[in-house]
């Protein structure tokens, strides 16, 4: 076939942080620099976002400037591709897609979530495509089905994140002093992380018949299961899609990037969780007080009633957009439609010289 197609993918990031970045490599926007560090950020179809709330790429204190200018390069010949496509949902980002569509872009299009779309509406279905770093732990699941319902936290901060040692031991001991059962992935530490990253000394078995510790789980069955009362996560957009798409209201602890983008919209736009804090900001470390309030504010306590009602909301939403006829299924359609016209073509071309 003698055509070649450039596709763009967002770097599975959702709309709202593709714009921002979009708007800061044209220069289209004033942006917090070294001589602003505090400025906030106004972008059409996006609330104002504070300096804090900006992806981390681009803020000048940032030390993660050769993962900027690597996200960053995606636009350099953005131009020359038909397609845009997003991993989220037309009802999650309507605003920004809006705003969007009066730039010099081409067509945006939202496709997901791509995980309900490869795998239909059971989010428990074995089919479809994974990619997951470590081997799941057995178990996970039937623990699980002996919990009572909404009631456990379930603790992950994705393939990438690690806490450090001293706000692991705050994590571990909030975690214990809510009195609720948990699921916590603690990945094995990557050997390019020279400090330790484990659990702290003793909590194990402090923690003896209180919860489950495990290097990684089956994360899209662990959400979808009806004893998960709360998600405390790093906010990436991986993890954000699959518990908007479960209805599990989230605690929220970005680390970098994106992630604290993602939260902002989470919390404040979605209506889905609290926020716990931001590890690397100025080296703030979260107590464990910190944590245990925001785990029981979403877990039992005011905000748990509007999160899973809201998170709830988004889950119908997301099946609705990936069902026959619904946004992403059509919009998957129309790219499709759109390849085959261009691939015939191209052929034709072809035959008639």
């Amino acid at each position: 076939m003698a055509c070649c197609i450039d596709l763009r993918p967002s770097e599975k990031n959702p709309s709202l942080v593709f714009s921002t970045y979009y708007y800061y490599f044209h220069r289209l926007a004033r942006f917090p620099s070294v001589d602003e560090p505090h400025l906030s950020v106004h972008l059409p179809g996006l609330p104002i976002l504070n300096s804090h709330e900006v992806p981390s790429f681009l803020h000048p204190s940032t030390i993660y400037h050769m993962l900027g200018n690597l996200i960053l390069g995606q636009f350099q010949n953005l131009s020359k591709s038909f397609y845009v496509l997003v991993d989220s949902f037309e009802e999650l980002e309507h605003e920004v897609i809006e705003a969007m569509s009066h730039l010099s872009l081409p067509p945006l299009r939202t496709i997901g979530p791509l995980f309900r779309s490869l795998k239909g509406s059971s989010s428990n279905s074995s089919n479809g495509v994974r990619g997951d770093f470590w081997t799941a732990a057995e178990g996970c699941i039937q623990w699980l089905d002996s919990q009572p319902l909404s009631s456990v936290v379930y603790i992950s901060f994705g393939s990438i994140a690690f806490l450090p040692k001293d706000q692991m031991e705050e994590m571990a001991w909030g975690l214990l002093k809510t009195g609720l059962p948990f699921l916590w992935v603690v990945k094995p530490p990557a050997k390019e992380i020279a400090t330790d990253t484990g659990l702290p000394a003793g909590f194990m078995d402090k923690a003896q018949g209180k919860g489950m510790v495990v290097e990684w789980c089956p994360q899209e069955q662990v959400l979808a299961h009806p004893s998960v009362a709360c998600f405390v996560t790093h906010c990436g957009w991986n993890s954000s899609m699959e518990c908007l798409t479960s209805g599990v209201p989230v605690v929220a602890f970005p680390q970098w990037g994106d992630q604290v983008t993602n939260a902002k919209f989470l919390v404040d736009k979605y209506g889905v969780g609290s926020l716990m804090g931001r590890s690397d900001r100025d080296s703030q470390l979260i107590s464990r007080e910190t944590v245990e309030r925001c785990i029981l504010e979403v877990a039992r306590g005011p905000k748990t009633e509007e999160a899973k009602k809201n998170a709830l909301k988004w889950k119908k939403a997301a099946e609705k957009a990936v069902a026959n006829g619904g946004s992403s299924h059509r919009n998957i359609q129309a790219f499709v439609d759109e390849v085959r016209r261009l691939a015939l073509t191209a052929t034709s071309f072809e035959i008639n010289t």
